[in-house]
């Protein structure tokens, strides 16, 4: 047993080293209609990962049609000129594949994992969303019902589920960040045939999109593809907003109450940070995961473990193309006041500006960073995601492979300096999340 469990680590040591020394070698370049492509091949598994990533998220929409962008990410599964009504998935999932889609604030992204065999399927599909996508009235309508009972599961009736609508729109005053990407179903309702054809015919077009494959692939080949099903696609001819929105400063506190239906009273802390570009978000993750992540980390374990205030508590920073927040959370114990655990949340902030982190802390928070960073592209689905999203937020497509070094450089004075910086009182929102029942 002893020695199996030796082995065992000795062998994801041996791995951690080499995914860290591997070089993630990929081609890029542009399509004649603006279409962004990137390319890594890697043949050790039968696997490949076709994504595509259309800058068009919640930021993008008009304030009276909000939800758009994910009303898209549902709409763009109903089918094409090509692909029967509701047959995408089946489609994928019947050639041993997967498939999936988000949208965030700032990008919709879309998937399909595929047996290397069926790259060309990949392509296809991908390509017939850009080019034929159904929009009519039965897919619209269908699509409004799914994204009326997405809200309501996963919102209105989830406990908590309200957080980050609260926060944002309480956070942002101006900018399109202060509605969430599910957005508004009154607006969906509202919404006509002509406004939805001509969201998709300004965001979903190749000049507003790239095309990011990981693989066991060709080069030549998948090069071929490519021009096969994304060349004749035209580029897009309408003008593609992008918010120029400055957000104005906080000046003061915002502390507000919010009665859901939930049984345990929780505390909500958002500060603001700055854009993903920034050079300080790589200390404030560093000091995010300080504070959060895994049990040993320091809210967990002083307001969970040694207090026992709180049954969860942590925080995250939500990093975004234009300046995002970083949120602390906890929810009360049982019979604990929500006002003694945000003196026990805010004790913890505290000590992050006015105390350095130890040289063990210090060393422990590189060697997270060092495996996330492995972990997130040690997969062909990761790597083809990371591609896109250095190329479109960054214009540095190789930080895959340098990124890292950029969270070495990161001292101990600048995580301390960081939490000076932007965890301020006067320039917050802090939320309370109290039972319906203690309403008057």
């Amino acid at each position: 047993m002893k020695s199996s469990m030796i082995t065992a680590v000795l062998l994801l040591f041996i791995s951690i080293i080499y995914a860290q020394s591997k070089t993630i070698e990929f081609i890029e370049y542009d399509l004649e209609n603006g279409l962004h492509v990137i390319l890594h091949q890697d043949n050790s598994t039968p696997i490949v990962a076709v994504s595509v990533l259309y800058h068009v998220g919640s930021k993008n929409e008009d304030p009276e049609r909000t939800g758009f962008a994910h009303f898209f990410e549902h709409l763009m599964f109903e089918g094409s000129k090509n692909i029967p009504r509701g047959k995408y998935s089946e489609i994928v999932e019947s050639n041993g594949g997967a498939l999936n889609a988000f949208t965030s604030f700032d990008q919709t992204f879309y998937f399909d994992l595929l047996p290397s065999n069926q790259l060309e399927l990949g392509l296809w599909l991908e390509s017939e969303r850009m080019l034929h996508l159904m929009v009519d009235s039965v897919g619209i309508e269908t699509q409004r019902k799914v994204v009326k009972e997405e809200k309501k599961q996963n919102y209105e009736n989830q406990p908590y589920g309200s957080l980050l609508e609260e926060t944002f729109e309480r956070a942002y005053s101006e900018h399109p960040y202060r509605w969430i990407p599910i957005g508004s179903v009154q607006y969906i309702d509202m919404a006509s045939y002509d406004e939805f054809m001509d969201f998709y015919r300004t965001f979903y077009v190749p000049n507003n999109a790239v095309l990011s494959i990981a693989g066991d692939l060709s080069i030549d080949q998948t090069k071929e593809l490519i021009e096969k099903y994304f060349g004749d696609i035209p580029r897009g001819t309408l003008e593609i907003p992008r918010p120029d929105i400055i957000e104005p400063e906080m000046t003061s506190e915002v502390r507000d109450t919010v009665f859901d239906n939930i049984q345990l009273p929780a505390v909500i802390q958002a500060y603001h940070i700055p854009e993903m570009t920034s050079k300080d978000m790589y200390a404030i993750d560093m000091l995010t995961t300080l504070l959060s992540t895994g049990q040993s980390s320091r809210i967990y374990k002083e307001l969970v473990d040694n207090q026992q205030k709180a049954v969860a508590a942590g925080s995250f920073p939500l990093t975004l193309e234009d300046p995002g927040l970083f949120l602390s959370y906890a929810i009360c114990n049982a019979g604990v006041d929500p006002a003694d655990l945000e003196k026990s949340m805010q004790a913890e902030l505290d000590k992050t500006k006015s105390e350095l982190i130890s040289d063990a802390e210090f060393q422990k928070l590189r060697n997270q960073m060092e495996n996330r960073f492995v972990s997130s592209n040690s997969r062909v689905a990761g790597i083809a995601q990371s591609l896109a999203e250095y190329y479109v937020y960054y214009g540095n497509t190789n930080l895959i492979n340098t990124e890292l070094d950029n969270y070495m450089e990161v001292s101990k004075e600048d995580i301390k300096r960081v939490a000076n910086e932007y965890l301020t009182e006067d320039a917050r929102v802090v939320l309370y999340y109290l039972p319906k029942s203690s309403q008057n």
